[in-house]
């Protein structure tokens, strides 16, 4: 039981903030939905049930990736994180279709809703509450990359780099852009709606929001079908760690090097050039401390170093 609470401290606190957030913002915006009857309303109630079981599903996963390899899986759990993201995947896109189907009925039945500062009330709150998840999923891009940003440099930080986040991480980033723009769309839909005589606007944003869902879902989809079948690590990361190897006043060369990104670990595969002259003990020796200087990184899951003699061609491209 304590190895289980050990892992549930891993997992990855951007999901499990989102989960509970979107827990009780579908609670009340439910509760909106129904008393008004407003279809935006409803559409936005939808889009936060699929974010609370989706973010519910990957924190989930991102503990069970936090489990140490085994003999019958001697590279570890990463990639499970990526199976579970492509459930949420599915859950998304089902809730887009439900909500897609609502904006349709709405536009060619337009509802009249009432309750009007209710709404108006709830959607400002999830605004505000939409827009803290994804200010947290942005510090935790920011922390995962090791971009240093700060201030309001935060944003386009994370929006450049959120590719190379964590993918329970990168998915929060996207779900909550989604949120906090379906919620914004619902809030000038309402108002639209209580102010102007324009009434097809509840069905129009209902389908927008729609629309927003199925792209997240295409994408956080495509994201993980690549980290399913194996993705190579970002150009940054192998040129860091190569940087780490050719510290080493020992080596010469990094004849050939793969970093295989899994979830948020990589798995590094190097054959490093020695300098002429080391015995086969001096050799080893020199793999181990280049082995354990690159697991100092949080980031490299394991190590595997060939040694070969100097070749007198220098192949590995120098940053």
């Amino acid at each position: 039981m304590g190895n289980f609470w050990t892992l549930v401290k891993k997992g990855n606190t951007s999901s499990a903030t989102a989960a509970l957030g979107n827990t009780g913002l579908a609670i009340i915006k439910g509760i909106g939905a129904s008393i008004s009857g407003s279809g935006t309303m409803f559409a936005s109630a939808m889009h936060s049930v699929a974010d609370a079981v989706n973010q519910g599903f990957v924190f989930f996963g991102s503990v069970l990736a936090e489990r140490q390899p085994t003999k019958r899986f001697p590279t570890g759990f990463g990639r499970v994180v990526n199976l579970f993201c492509m459930i949420a995947v599915i859950v998304v896109t089902i809730m887009a279709y439900e909500t897609f189907l609502k904006g349709i009925k709405l536009i060619k039945h337009p509802e009249e809703a009432t309750n009007f500062w209710l709404n108006f009330i709830i959607l400002f709150i999830a605004i505000a509450i939409d827009g803290s998840i994804l200010i947290k999923a942005m510090k935790e891009i920011v922390k995962e990359t090791r971009s240093g940003a700060k201030g309001m440099g935060i944003i386009p930080s994370a929006i450049r780099n959120a590719g190379r986040a964590a993918p329970p991480t990168r998915l929060v980033f996207y779900e909550d852009i989604v949120a906090t723009l379906g919620a914004v769309f619902a809030l000038l839909a309402i108002i639209l709606a209580e102010y102007s005589t324009f009434k097809l606007m509840d069905g129009i944003a209902t389908i927008l929001i729609a629309c927003l869902m199925i792209g997240v879902a295409f994408k956080v989809g495509y994201d993980n079908m690549v980290g399913l079948i194996g993705v190579a690590a970002p150009k940054d990361v192998e040129e860091r760690l190569g940087a780490i190897i050719l510290e080493n006043p020992d080596v010469a060369d990094i004849g050939k090097m793969r970093i295989v990104q899994e979830g948020k670990n990589y798995h590094v595969e190097a054959y490093v050039e020695l300098r002429k002259g080391f015995s086969l003990a001096e050799a080893t020796e020199i793999n181990h401390r280049i082995r354990a200087k690159l697991l100092e990184d949080p980031d490299v899951a394991d190590v595997t170093l060939g040694i070969m003699d100097d070749n007198g061609i220098i192949s590995w491209k120098r940053p």
